[in-house]
């Protein structure tokens, strides 16, 4: 008999942690730091809405579903959008039907949006795939470089070409991958926010809980996870930066961003060059680029592990509005308009991604 229990992630026992511990350790699609307990207490001293349902059979624990929960029992993943990847922490063989789950959890709606596509109990509930991709460092920087470069020889060509620029068109250069300076996290969130603007997407740092996770991962002693701010700077100027998190061996490329005036020198992609020739080094054997069609994504990537998109609705006021909402979107897609019949999905994700960003 399956039973689940729910409690604040503050409130975790002993008992639980090294549970939760043990089934990171043992399941190798579990090694990003999403996954770390470090990555929950982070998040739980940022929000006060982390909860995590607990997961037995005949006593004893077989998994945990982290979440955060807001309004009539509509539930998202752990670190809501800013966590990437999400999905149950337990032995890659454990078997879970979600709905059931979620029905003892005493949740109405769940809305995700990274799950593994390793994961089965998420499967029947998915409206969309996609993948993660991955920079295998675990042969090291050179078998990376080598490997990538034969299959993409005009990509890396075009990167030892900014690499020469940026060693003979400037007077000094210095990469940080360590780079502890306040002010540099200060500059990199507020050349973050101030690209969200001016690219019209949602500054997911103009609310109070994105900065607070941020400053929570960069205490030292969280298991498994820790804040990671890298540097370029060009002629004593900062050119580039990248703050990312990491665990014992993957680190999640997370919020890059650069100065225009030096981009003729790639200066976001030598730093991360720069990351992955030096981090093998100290553990790191992948980097997680994330999802996206991006093209430095997938001539970088050696491979891409799979992501899930979807929801749990529930009989109930909230899971009915949610069941509207993808009725409204699949109808009008459905439509021959063209581009328009894209509006009142687009629509509806702009208003989901503010809602969720809001929450806390």
């Amino acid at each position: 008999m399956v039973e689940v229990e729910t409690c604040r992630a503050s409130l975790l026992g002993s008992h639980e942690r090294s549970a939760w511990s043990a089934f990171q350790g043992a399941n190798p699609s579990l090694a990003s730091p999403y996954f770390s307990l470090g990555f929950l207490d982070a998040v739980a001293q940022a929000r006060r809405d982390t909860h995590i349902a607990v997961i037995r059979e005949k006593g004893a624990i077989t998994g945990f579903l982290p979440f955060h929960q807001g309004l009539l029992g509509y539930a998202r993943p752990l670190g809501g959008p800013l966590g990437d990847h999400h999905g149950f922490i337990a032995p890659s063989d454990a078997q879970f039907d979600l709905r059931a789950v979620l029905r003892q959890a005493g949740l109405k709606v769940f809305d995700f949006s990274g799950a593994l596509g390793t994961q089965a109990a998420f499967r029947p509930h998915a409206h969309f795939t996609d993948g993660s991709w991955v920079i295998d460092l675990s042969a090291g920087y050179e078998a990376w470089l080598a490997g990538r470069g034969a299959v993409e020889p005009k990509a890396f060509r075009n990167l030892r070409a900014r690499r020469r620029k940026l060693e003979d068109e400037t007077t000094s250069f210095v990469f940080r991958v360590h780079d502890d300076r306040p002010e540099v996290l200060a500059k990199a969130l507020e050349w973050k926010s101030a690209q969200y603007v001016r690219t019209g997407h949602f500054d997911v740092f103009s609310v109070d809980w994105t900065r607070r996770l941020i400053n929570a991962l960069g205490v030292e002693g969280l298991e498994n996870a820790q804040r990671l701010v890298s540097s370029l700077e060009i002629d004593g100027k900062l050119a580039a930066a990248h703050v990312g998190v990491r665990s014992g061996t993957v680190l999640h490329y997370w919020f890059p961003v650069y100065d225009p005036e030096f981009a003729r020198v790639g200066p976001g992609l030598n730093l991360l060059l720069e990351i992955a020739r030096e981090l093998p080094a100290q553990g790191l054997k992948e980097i997680h680029l994330g999802p996206g069609e991006y093209d430095f994504k997938r001539e970088l990537a050696s491979w891409q592990f799979p992501l899930m998109s979807g929801y749990v609705a529930a009989p109930s006021l909230a899971g009915a509005a949610r069941q509207l909402a993808d009725n409204i979107q699949d109808a009008a897609e459905r439509l021959p308009l063209g581009p328009i019949s894209t509006l009142p999905g687009r629509a509806f994700r702009r208003i989901d991604r503010f809602t969720a960003f809001r929450a806390a």
